[in-house]
């Protein structure tokens, strides 16, 4: 299975914008981390192992049994490190899955999210992603399965689904690797400010949104430097049992990251 296209001699390796090296996933070894999420079965892990190919590590993450796969790859003179998240509907429920993706966006600090969406099933993938867009701006969503897609006889228009989100769309087939190296050129754009994103947000009623804006300074006051505090905020009003507790216990203030150097 051809994913990605690789040089057949070692110094023309070298010249190649994309191309993994042995690397260190350690900090201070990457110049950008980037996020992998999405549905089960969209072809997520797919994409990872194509970037990453043997450069990844599985482990666990800390305190669960879920199980943790990161990789690197260099593109364009840079090295991604790449976390690739569990296959989730929602960040908005209680299973550790979804507990785990929905920390990571929230505290892990990656420089871009990339979501990937089934063409054959975009209603219930375009959820997750809506969700994803309410934490961070920097998404790019690799619209997979476009081989299935038009073998079933469904249309979809990337273009469009891009304006409608207001981030860019990337047509993938990640099991023949089509479709990457523009994925890469685009998260690289976002990630490094040539790209604009404007996410589909959902306005708020007033009453709510007046509520958001008396929270949030005071979840900064209790948690200095948290971030995507109104994330947080809006899911304390809307009664999360989780983010409730973590607030109430002081957990919230161990996931709060450290200022960066």
């Amino acid at each position: 299975m051809k994913l990605l296209p690789r040089p057949k001699a070692a110094p023309a390796c070298e010249t190649c914008p994309l191309f993994p090296r042995e690397w260190l996933l350690e900090e201070g070894k990457w110049d950008y981390l980037v996020a992998l999420a999405g549905n089960p079965n969209t072809g997520k892990s797919t994409i990872f192992n194509a970037l990453t190919g043997l450069r990844q590590h599985v482990g666990n993450w800390p305190g669960k049994t879920v199980a943790r796969a990161e990789g690197g790859f260099s593109f364009g003179g840079k090295r991604y490190k790449v976390v690739d998240l569990p296959g989730t509907y929602s960040l908005l429920t209680m299973s550790q899955e979804e507990e785990i993706a929905r920390d990571f966006l929230l505290f892990g600090r990656p420089d871009a999210v990339i979501v990937v969406v089934d063409a054959t099933a975009l209603e219930r993938n375009l959820n997750l992603t809506l969700q994803v867009l309410e934490i961070t701006s920097r998404v790019v969503v690799a619209l997979n399965l476009m081989d299935e897609a038009r073998r079933r006889g469904i249309r979809v228009n990337p273009r469009a689904l891009s304006r409608e989100l207001g981030v860019p769309v990337v047509p993938t087939v990640a099991r023949t690797g089509k479709g990457l190296r523009r994925l890469l050129e685009t998260v690289e754009g976002v990630i490094e400010g040539r790209i604009a994103t404007h996410p589909r947000r959902i306005p708020l009623d007033p009453e709510l949104e007046k509520a958001v804006q008396t929270l949030v300074p005071l979840l900064l006051e209790a948690f200095p430097g948290l971030p995507h505090a109104r994330w947080i905020a809006l899911r304390l009003l809307d009664g999360d049992p989780s983010i409730r507790r973590a607030v109430e216990t002081g957990e919230l203030a161990r996931l709060v990251p450290e200022p960066v150097p």
